[in-house]
């Protein structure tokens, strides 16, 4: 795991030649109090002018990386996520903000950034070995659970030709197993059985009025579904947005909050 250093960004510890890859914090925005301070979500309660500057600044360290992340003209594009499995295929055509619900995005073309945002869900980032294609998913549990991961792999199959086994994938910062608290609506969801005891990715925690929950490890299960499908070299962050309050936005911990961001692109 690469972590944020001075330019207060994180990226995954892999290179692959011609593709950047990285993932905001909090740090190094204009917006204040909740949202302090490069929140990018809109719609969250936030100035849209101190989000428009956020964007302004997060796009231009796209295309201002080091090494081989570096790349003028960065276009990122900005779904409308729903928790779903929807990928959408980036074109020069797409619009920077499409109408169309999607949790998830790939392109092989230069230049265009696949981005999701997050505040304890999952930002998987997916990037074929050669270069040639690559792809950001929003996994939260319920996407997850219904299969975004799988459907962004075929994505990247039926459009660019990459098999799994070609794919390198990144979990980074999300929800961590020692606070993502759920019912048994979440285990049924992954088709664990909600039994009154510790279950594969699933800890046992009843409440103090003895009402059964369980703590998921959410990146655990991101990481079992990408090595079933085919995937073998996934790098997880193992940074925890909810135990952060100084580098990350959470929903879970702070209930109004902003949003951050992950971007993988094309040189």
């Amino acid at each position: 795991m690469d972590a944020a250093r001075g330019d207060g960004v994180i990226r995954p510890s892999w290179r692959v030649p011609g593709v950047g890859a990285l993932m905001s914090t909090r740090a190094g925005g204009v917006s204040s109090g909740r949202y302090a301070s490069l929140n990018l979500g809109r719609g969250v309660g936030d100035d849209a002018e101190a989000v428009a500057e956020n964007r302004r600044r997060f796009v231009a360290a796209l295309g201002a990386g080091r090494g081989s992340d570096a790349g003028p003209g960065v276009r990122p594009v900005w779904l409308h996520q729903v928790h779903g499995t929807r990928v959408l295929h980036l074109a020069e055509d797409t619009p920077e903000h499409p109408p169309e619900p999607a949790d998830a995005a790939w392109t092989d073309r230069r230049g265009m950034a696949c981005l999701v945002g997050a505040a304890d869900c999952l930002p998987v980032l997916f990037a074929a070995d050669d270069g040639r294609a690559v792809a950001a998913a929003h996994a939260g549990w319920r996407g997850l659970a219904a299969g975004v991961l799988e459907a962004t792999l075929g994505a990247l199959r039926e459009g660019a030709g990459v098999p799994a086994a070609g794919v390198l994938a990144w979990i980074g910062p999300g929800i961590g197993p020692a606070h993502f608290e759920v019912g048994a609506d979440v285990l049924a969801a992954f088709g664990v059985p909600a039994l009154e005891r510790d279950q594969p990715r699933f800890r046992f925690r009843a409440r103090a009025d003895g009402s059964p929950r369980w703590l998921a490890d959410l990146p655990a299960l991101a990481e079992q579904r990408l090595r079933a499908a085919g995937v073998s070299r996934v790098e997880a962050s193992g940074l925890c947005t909810v135990s952060d309050a100084s580098r990350f936005f959470s929903f879970r911990r702070d209930g109004v909050t902003g949003r951050m961001a992950a971007a993988i692109w094309r040189v």
